[in-house]
């Protein structure tokens, strides 16, 4: 039996919430469906994240989100958009996994892990933090090897390899050695990341100028071991011994979910989902994308403050046409 909905929204981030608020002002049937916890891909965010943006420019539909400073940090961001849901009564149905979405007769059948709904319309913004870029290399699948990072105290005393140059990279490595880690970065390129946090790059680079951190740029990871890993560098292969790898070189959408639903993509390497800018519609008439999965691989172009809009441009257009 299928669950009959006007519009089914993939994903309970800031943009999903701010998808049925807009949904709800307009009294369309709607449900949310998230495959984890209500905005899982913050949740993820190592603990003292603090975000680039200020406050207001992560506020949706309006909603003050006040902070101790001007920039918030992960538990505050958690906070508001957990405050806007609820007191909001959205409707929202957590740890539910959407498998397929297949258009049918004008309408959508989408099928999650728990049941089958049916939709005149259906919103993804489901993100790109729940696949990493892997570093295919021997070893990668050991247990001492992480794609994400929470907090630094476990790798206290430890040697830990941390891979990457941007913001998330470089987090962690200063975390770690401030929490008496010994860190070592890889790095495939000549610098660390220009879109490094202002505040924060000085601090990283007077670090690996000083040698309290060491890093290798030019270079990638060649294999992993139980105990140490070997390491392509521009002078030569070396060893290193180790204890932890943290490889955050990024994540990417899901890009299977999106193929399955007939979206076409650009044939570039940005692999782009074709939509309308203004409307966000897909080449799928009815089926919408809103948020940072708009950009493909591009995962930088779209952030919370530059996408919220989406769900004012995705609801006026269902308006026209439901």
């Amino acid at each position: 039996m299928n669950i009959e909905k006007d519009i089914i929204i993939i994903g309970a981030g800031p943009i999903g919430i701010a998808c049925a608020l807009e949904c709800k002002q307009r009294g369309f049937d709607y449900v949310i469906l998230e495959k984890g916890a209500l905005t899982n891909s913050l949740f993820n965010y190592p603990l003292n994240m603090t975000f680039f943006s200020t406050s207001e420019r992560l506020e949706i539909n309006d909603v003050p989100f006040i902070s101790n400073s001007p920039k918030p940090n992960r538990d505050e961001a958690l906070e508001y958009y957990r405050r806007v849901a609820t007191s909001n009564q959205l409707n929202i149905n957590l740890y539910e996994e959407v498998l397929g979405i297949l258009e049918h007769k004008g309408q959508f059948v989408v099928t999650s892990e728990k049941q089958n709904y049916r939709a005149k319309k259906v919103i993804i913004a489901t993100g790109f933090y729940d696949i990493p870029k892997l570093l295919n290399v021997p070893g990668e699948q050991l247990p001492k090897v992480s794609h994400y990072y929470k907090e630094a105290h476990p790798y206290s005393m430890q040697k830990v390899i941390v891979v990457g140059a941007s913001n998330s990279s470089v987090d962690a490595a200063l975390e770690i050695w401030r929490k008496g880690g010994e860190v070592t970065m890889v790095i495939r390129g000549n610098d660390i990341g220009e879109r490094v946090k202002y505040w924060v790059r000085p601090d990283i680079l007077n670090r690996i100028e000083e040698g309290s951190i060491k890093a290798y740029f030019n270079s990638e990871i060649q294999e992993i071991k139980e105990e140490e890993v070997s390491i392509n560098t521009p002078k030569g292969i070396i060893t290193l011994p180790n204890n932890y790898v943290v490889a955050l070189t990024g994540y990417q959408p899901n890009f299977k979910l999106l193929e399955g639903a007939n979206i076409t993509f650009g044939e570039d390497e940005r692999h782009i989902p074709t939509y309308n800018a203004e409307t966000m519609e897909t080449n799928v008439p009815g089926l919408y994308l809103a948020g940072v999965i708009c950009g493909g691989m591009e995962t930088h172009k779209w952030f919370i403050e530059n996408s919220r809009i989406h769900a004012k441009q995705i609801a006026e257009h269902i308006s026209q046409t439901l």
